[in-house]
């Protein structure tokens, strides 16, 4: 039996579509168990508009940075690193994009895959994610991966979020050196 192939790589035009039908198709019951206020999410023409400015700003300039994610070639999920605070610090968010996929572990190799992205590329000396206290699978992924939990606490994560408890989660470049060799 062949083994699953996972590989990483910066968003391309050729994503956009993928990653806007990921949020526009989405279960409402999925998105709220993210922490997502469905009445929030911006419509087509927006992601479209967002993630093609993405793509054409430098590095050191980005807002919001976006790493695909794939299994044997097929885009499945991606992570994006925002706000980011170029040479300090990002905060990551993690996305399987497809439910088959979800659930495997799969989760954990892809997030190493992707952090020295954001390290390097964006030269952080902290990476943060918060994910919605009551998801499960990404914390769990945080703490398998190795980074740090530092607190649990309410907040409006961001723009397409309701009010939420979020539990914070953090890696340093120190540490990021040490369990990515």
């Amino acid at each position: 039996m062949m083994k699953d192939v996972l590989s990483v790589k910066e968003i391309e035009p050729a994503d956009i579509d993928a990653i806007t039908q990921y949020w526009l198709s989405a279960d409402p019951i999925f998105l709220s168990g993210m922490g997502v206020d469905v009445g929030k999410v911006p419509a087509r023409d927006q992601w479209v508009q967002q993630l093609s400015e993405q793509i054409r700003t430098p590095l050191e300039e980005k807002q919001s940075y976006c790493i695909i994610w794939q299994l044997d070639g097929r885009s499945i999920g991606h992570s994006n690193a925002r706000p980011i605070l170029f040479g300090e610090e990002a905060y990551m968010h993690l996305h399987l994009w497809d439910r088959r996929v979800r659930k495997k572990g799969l989760g954990v190799e892809l997030v190493k895959m992707t952090l020295p992205y954001f390290f390097h590329n964006l030269r952080l000396k902290k990476l943060y994610c918060e994910p919605y206290a009551l998801n499960p699978a990404p914390n769990r992924t945080l703490q398998k991966v190795g980074f740090d939990f530092v607190k649990e606490y309410r907040t409006i994560p961001g723009p397409m979020n309701f009010e939420q408890p979020v539990k914070r989660w953090e890696l340093s470049y120190d540490k990021f050196s040490f369990l990515i060799k």
